[in-house]
């Protein structure tokens, strides 16, 4: 399932939750403090006013992040949410009260600036509307003297009767519109009326100057894609563009391919959970390939084997200003990481990669383990999740984590790296690592020695959040001797209630206990950590 779909709870918030902050603002705003008593206190009709305003900025910017983020949950909206509204508050505080010009407020420039270049009716519940709805909601688009630059339409069900209403407004703003989000604008339709649906909007919009365009969970397929083909053929200087959870198949990528005449200034290409397959990874390839702006990748959750993934690492050696690269959850095997790690060493910028649940095993991963450790120097977020990675390769990995000094995330969770290889990765973690804030080695069959090391290991990181270490098999001493370690952060010690002190032993040296747990903690941690030759 798409993990869009488990965030629902935390973003849009509802309707009511808006409400409630708009009141608490309101509150704020209109309070004695330390603040107004040097800036002025706002009256409590300048202050709802203003932090009405605060809300529709925060929201857009909240709502355009989370189309972006990678994990796709839902929290880091929620958390950009709260800090946009705090600091356009603190604006307005020290902006103090407004004076009156011509009977209107002279509004803050950031907030009247965000707030009339953005057009958003995504918040709430999805809505199913109909024509005399669309006329309401849509009435602001009709203002002759709007500034509107961008829309977003997302989450908002519309059927021919609205899409007919809102043909002619956007028809009429094409020229001036530079952002459109229309994820999530068919939900619930059925499939002939939600082609028409999309190719009225389609013919809207054809002709517009676009920078930003997502059609995300629309479930388009070769049809949906094909019915947005006049807006897609207009597009030239597209920055971003995203096709998550849309049923694009081998078919429909080479629709996409076949639509978009430029892609010379793509930054973000987003294809999040959909059915491509290996022959649409290459069509996609191709687009990739001539992207050489491109920042931003994520072809995740896309059914994608070997021989996509080689077509994909291959085009993405010709995006040297690569920051962002999401391979997450496809087929890739060895061939493919071995064919990543050989671009890797162009990708001078990147600072996230996420590698996790590509059946790279041991062969595949020393590969880009050792292609990172010599490259990539500002590397902050590593994930190599659920890739059958054991002790084997762990010096390499332990290597390519020394290296990486700006890392703020570790994921290798889900591996069999047992107790010799987390205790390389610990001793990797001791010196430096200062903005390191969460590691993750669950389900790696580590037993008492390599929990400890690695508790040990980050324990003292400043600002360090979360240690997991579930699903292994650390003993009930163990247990308490990380614990103990964390006596006075246990908040950062993630749940153990997955641990299993029973589990099988890895080998029949494992029987001889404790002592020989210690034993291999003392040989281990006198070891260099060596990149492999």
């Amino acid at each position: 399932m798409d993990s869009k779909t488990f965030s629902m709870k935390l973003w849009p918030p509802s309707q009511s939750t808006r409400l409630m902050l708009v009141e608490r603002m309101t509150k704020n705003l209109s309070t004695p403090s330390v603040l107004s008593r040097k800036y002025g206190l706002l009256s409590k009709e300048e202050a709802e006013e203003d932090a009405k305003q605060i809300e529709v900025v925060a929201f857009a910017s909240a709502s355009q992040h989370f189309e972006k983020e990678s994990d796709g949950d839902g929290s880091s909206a929620v958390q950009l949410y709260a800090k946009e509204s705090s600091k356009l508050m603190l604006d307005v505080i020290r902006r103090g009260p407004r004076t009156k010009e011509d009977g209107n407020f002279i509004e803050s420039e950031r907030v009247r600036v965000s707030h009339e270049t953005v057009f958003d009716i995504s918040g709430g519940r999805r809505a199913f509307i109909d024509a005399k709805e669309a006329e309401e909601l849509l009435k602001p688009l009709g203002d002759l003297h709007n500034k509107f630059t961008k829309i977003c339409f997302s989450n908002t069900s519309f059927g021919l009767d609205s899409a007919h209403v809102a043909e002619p407004i956007l028809s009429s703003l094409r020229d001036q519109l530079t952002e459109i989000d229309l994820s999530d604008f068919i939900a619930g339709r059925p499939e002939t009326e939600a082609l028409e649906v999309m190719t009225i909007f389609s013919s809207a919009l054809e002709g517009s100057n676009l920078r930003y365009l997502n059609l995300s969970n629309n479930a388009l397929g070769e049809k949906g894609v094909r019915a947005f083909a006049g807006l897609l053929k207009s597009q030239h200087n597209l920055e971003e563009l995203y096709l998550m959870n849309d049923g694009i198949s081998e078919e429909a990528a080479r629709a996409v391919c076949e639509l978009i005449p430029s892609t010379d200034r793509l930054r973000v290409l987003h294809f999040h959970n959909n059915m491509t397959g290996d022959e649409g990874a290459v069509a996609i390839s191709e687009l990739v390939k001539h992207s050489p702006l491109l920042e931003d990748f994520r072809c995740s959750s896309a059914r994608v084997g070997s021989e996509g993934g080689v077509a994909l690492a291959e085009a993405l050696g010709s995006c040297t200003s690569l920051k962002k690269l999401d391979l997450r959850d496809n087929m890739f095997g060895v061939e493919s990481g071995i064919a990543l790690s050989k671009v890797l060493p162009r990708f001078s910028d990147l600072t996230e990669i996420y590698l996790s649940y590509l059946n790279l095993e041991d062969e595949g991963s020393l590969a880009l383990a050792n292609a990172l450790t010599e490259s990539v120097p500002s590397l902050e977020v590593l994930e190599m999740a659920g890739n059958d990675i054991t002790a084997e390769a762990a010096p390499a990995l332990a290597a390519c984590v020394a290296a990486k000094q700006f890392l703020t995330k570790l994921n290798l969770a889900e591996n069999e790296l047992k107790d010799e290889g987390a205790i390389l990765i610990a001793k990797a973690l001791e010196e430096g690592h200062g903005q390191l804030n969460e590691v993750d080695l669950s389900t790696n069959s580590i037993r008492r020695a390599g929990a400890r090391c690695l508790a040990q290991a980050v324990v003292s990181k400043p600002g360090f959040k979360l240690l997991n270490i579930n699903g292994n098999f650390i003993s009930d001493e163990g247990v308490d001797e990380v614990k103990e370690v964390f006596e006075n952060s246990s908040c950062v010690l993630g749940p153990l209630d997955d641990n299993d002190p029973e589990g099988e032993d890895y080998d029949e040296e494992a029987e001889e206990g404790d002592d020989d747990e210690g034993e291999l903690e003392s040989k281990l941690m006198g070891l260099e950590i060596k990149q492999e030759e």
